[in-house]
This record gives C-alpha cells, sequence and structure tokens, in this order.
C-alpha cells in the first residue's frame, strides 16, 4: 500500500485576518516510514498565501507531494481546502508564495498549462457535463490531445460500469458513478499527479471502497498497463 501523509488544517476563524493554517500546522504524521532514498518530491508547496477580499485565507502553506505516496489534507468546511486545490491548479492566482512541479515554478502558468504539464484534478462537487455522454465527458480528459488520441482502455478496467454506460448521459450516472466518471476524466490524459477534492463526498459506502482501492493502485503502481509502473502522486482533501 502506498504511503500516506496527513496533513491537518485548522478550523476556520472569524472575522478578518483568521483564516487557514500555517505551515507549522501542516507537519505531516505518516502512516509508515517511507523509503524516499534521493528522490526529489513531484510536487512542492512553499509559503502559500491566499485570500478573498479582507480575510487572509490561506497562511504560508507549505508541503510536497511524493510520486507513490498520497498526501491527505483534513479540515473541517470552510477552512480553505478547495481554495488551496484552487491555488495548486491555478484556478484562483496566488497572492504569494510558490508552486513546483517537478523542479519547476509553475506559480504563473495556467489550469491548461498546469494540465499539460501533467497534473489532473478532480473538483469538489465533479462537475461532469449532464447533457454530454459518459463516453463525450471522458473525451473532454483528452481535449488538449491530438485529434483521434483514443481513450485508455485501462479507465474501464478501474471503472468497469463506466463501460457499461459509455452511451448514457452523465447526468443519469448515480453519484458515485458520476464521481468515477470524474476521476476518469482527469486520468485520461495520463497525469502523473493528480488532485482530488473531496473524492468521497455524498457517495455511498461500496463505491467508497471501490475509490479507496483506486486510488491507492494508482499510487502504487498507477494505470494498469503492460510496461513498468509509473507511481504516481495523489494529493486529496477531506473533511
Amino acid at each position: 500500500m502506498a504511503a500516506s501523509a496527513f496533513h491537518p488544517l485548522p478550523q476556520a476563524g472569524e472575522g478578518r485576518g483568521e483564516g487557514l493554517s500555517p505551515a507549522s500546522d501542516l507537519t505531516p504524521a505518516r502512516s509508515r516510514e517511507r523509503e524516499r532514498g534521493q528522490a526529489a518530491p513531484l510536487l512542492q508547496v512553499e509559503s502559500l498565501n491566499q485570500y478573498y477580499g479582507g480575510s487572509h485565507i490561506l497562511r504560508n502553506v507549505a508541503f510536497e507531494a511524493m510520486a507513490g505516496e498520497v498526501t491527505v489534507i483534513l479540515g473541517r468546511n470552510g477552512v480553505g481546502k478547495t481554495t488551496l486545490l484552487k491555488s495548486l491548479m491555478g484556478v484562483v492566482p496566488v497572492r504569494s508564495g510558490c508552486v513546483r512541479y517537478g523542479g519547476v515554478d509553475i506559480t504563473g502558468d495556467t489550469p491548461y498549462q498546469r494540465v499539460r504539464r501533467g497534473i489532473g484534478y478532480v473538483p469538489q462537487g465533479r462537475e461532469i457535463f449532464g447533457r454530454l455522454t459518459v463516453q463525450e465527458n471522458l473525451a473532454m480528459g483528452l481535449a488538449y490531445k491530438r485529434g483521434g488520441t483514443q481513450l485508455p482502455k485501462e479507465l474501464f478496467e478501474l471503472f468497469p460500469v463506466l463501460k457499461q454506460m459509455l452511451h448514457r448521459r452523465g447526468g443519469d450516472l448515480s453519484g458515485g458513478q458520476q464521481q468515477q466518471l470524474a476521476i476518469a476524466r482527469a486520468l485520461a490524459a495520463g497525469p502523473s499527479l493528480l488532485v482530488l477534492d473531496e473524492p468521497t463526498e455524498g457517495i455511498q459506502p461500496s463505491i467508497i471502497k471501490d475509490i479507496g482501492r483506486v486510488i491507492r493502485m494508482l499510487a502504487d503502481t498507477g494505470l494498469p498497463t503492460s510496461g513498468p509502473p509509473q507511481r504516481m502522486a495523489i494529493v486529496l482533501v477531506e473533511q
């Protein structure tokens, strides 16, 4: 099983300037010893600060994510978990601090540039296209690839139910099936880092187990191809 790093976020403060997490509050508690050797982190976040108006939401947040590990950031509603992930993806601009991916400073990159670099994103609430079919939703994950690029068949090994529902509209799926679709869409382009915002929210326990199994597999071996394992880095937030 992949090692996990847990980063608890403090509770949301009240009033101006009382927001999220100082770096000192993000000290990881390891589920087991990890054998890094000389490997460098795939993702590095340094002194990240973010504001909404006059409220200081993210305070000097710092953490890193390694290939082969699942990094979990925990916190209650309103403490800034989604804001943190949106900052990682460039959806909201960072006020100060640095985000590095593969040793390269990507703080100023647009969201699509980050996806091209190899970062997959599963937003809170899934945000699939309800009027598009499952197949069309999956194809959106290949938007920056050349025309004619085929969907990886490995996606259907991870989530067999999607193969059975390729021509069904995304809006007709259950919440758990939509979450599997959102994860598969993020994996379609073959990212090295997968970022997930509360992937188990509002989902039945049996599907939560399936998603947990997939996340562990991705960290340990990557997509189930016939080639050598390509371990992924996983960053997810949960309550």
